[in-house]
């Protein structure tokens, strides 16, 4: 039989068909693949067989498309990158939704005042996974569309549809729950900015059985991630990933980072040197593309902010593999 994992916890996994839901575990050869990252996860696509007594065993993965996913905290919850005995840098994939259709970040516009450093970083990490991201500004009706506009227009700018929305008032609800139709989507967001009221308004009792889930799985306060798909009566299914702050920027190194920044992306050919870092070279396009204000500002000291964290830990990557010869 195949079917889509729409839940996994504790080696167990529920396996939906259109016969029903199935438990499953995971074929004892499978568990010894993909070490770096998990064999079986939320959204993947599997082939099964029932055992005896009903259970069933997942015999195949299918390939995935693409995942949304996260750095696996280290024992200890300390840091994002970990070093094995010879110093090389040793990252594991934690996925959180596999082959998920779109990402669709919601952020308040206030209570809480909208993280849009946080907003930049999760983009990144949607155009480095490949997968198509949608902007949510929500709680529209605390401060007026127009000011919601100047807030998140900057994406709709760069080509990110952006959806305004208030489950308090209804609007732009309508046009969200066309946007989950009959898609894969994983709704990801800071705690409060109003994700389940929005699934509430979209479906009844959705966004109460999502918080339920979270708080049962301790979202938010320990390292382990649940996440569960629910079905949408219009089609499709929903994940919420609120142990997510931020994706994994996985083997990027500092001079890559540009190319996931689709407003400055088109200016880097024209920079005189070739590994400018577009911070202190003349002649750089993109830092002229700044000045005449064709480049936001923000957006920019986004890239600087996380090309300088990249370096520190691509100078602690190498530093680790020279400690070993010093």
């Amino acid at each position: 039989m195949e079917g889509l994992v729409i839940r996994a916890q504790s080696g167990f996994y529920t396996v939906h068909t259109d016969q029903g839901d199935y438990l499953c575990h995971l074929r004892g050869r499978l568990k010894k693949r993909r070490l770096d990252t998990d064999p079986v996860a939320v959204g993947d696509r599997v082939r099964f067989r029932l055992a005896p007594g009903g259970v069933g065993v997942i015999e195949e993965v299918l390939p995935r498309e693409r995942v949304l996913a996260r750095l696996e905290p280290p024992p200890g919850g300390r840091g994002t990158r970990r070093w094995d005995r010879e110093g090389y840098l040793s990252e594991r994939q934690q996925v959180i939704l596999a082959n998920p259709d779109q990402a669709v970040f919601v952020f308040a516009c206030a209570e809480p005042e909208p993280n849009l450093r946080l907003l930049d970083r999760l983009l990144v990490g949607a155009e480095l996974q490949h997968i198509p991201a949608v902007v949510c500004a929500n709680k529209i009706d605390l401060v007026g569309k127009e000011e919601a506009r100047q807030l998140f227009g900057i994406y709709e700018e760069i080509g990110y549809p952006v959806l305004y929305t208030s489950a308090e008032t209804g609007e732009g609800v309508e046009e969200l729950a066309r946007q989950l139709e009959g898609r894969v989507s994983a709704l990801v967001g800071p705690s409060g900015v109003g994700k389940s009221s929005l699934l509430n308004a979209i479906q009844p009792g959705l966004g109460l059985a999502v918080r339920e889930v979270s708080e049962a799985t301790g979202e938010g306060r320990h390292t382990t991630v649940v996440t569960q798909l629910f079905p949408l009566d219009r089609g499709g299914w929903v994940a919420d990933t609120p142990g997510i702050r931020a994706l994994a920027l996985f083997d990027v190194d500092p001079e890559e980072l540009d190319a996931y920044f689709p407003d400055i992306a088109p200016y880097v050919a024209d920079c005189r040197f070739s590994d400018c870092t577009h911070t202190v070279e003349p002649g750089c396009a993109v830092m002229e593309a700044v000045a005449a204000g064709k480049v936001h500002r923000h957006r920019y000291e986004s890239y600087v902010r996380l090309r300088e964290e990249h370096q520190r830990l691509a100078d602690m990557y190498w530093w680790g593999i020279k400690s070993e010869y010093l």
